[in-house]
């Protein structure tokens, strides 16, 4: 039984298409593909099947949150167990 297919068309930023092209070709797959999927598991769930939200954090948090990558990432960076960091905290 051949399948009925239909074309969709719609615009997108030129600079999110060629990053969404380069991620779903890591993937091993095009954007036709990743959009079926997309699809597919949105009518499966009933639902955009993942989060919309506008909680992002402000530039203070994201700020907060690399400085804590690098720290965690630089060996140079004083290490603590629990009671190490209670009994530093009680100087």
């Amino acid at each position: 039984m051949a399948t009925k297919v239909s074309n969709v068309s719609f615009r997108i930023d030129s600079d999110l298409k060629a990053q969404a092209d380069a991620l779903f070709s890591q993937l091993g797959m095009n954007m036709t593909t990743a959009f079926n999927i997309f699809l597919r598991q949105s009518v499966r769930e009933g639902c955009i099947p993942f989060e919309i939200t506008l909680n992002t954090p402000n530039s203070e948090t994201v700020a907060a949150l690399i400085e804590a990558q690098q720290l965690m990432n630089n060996p140079d960076t004083k290490k603590y167990d629990i009671e190490d960091a209670l009994k530093e905290l009680k100087k």
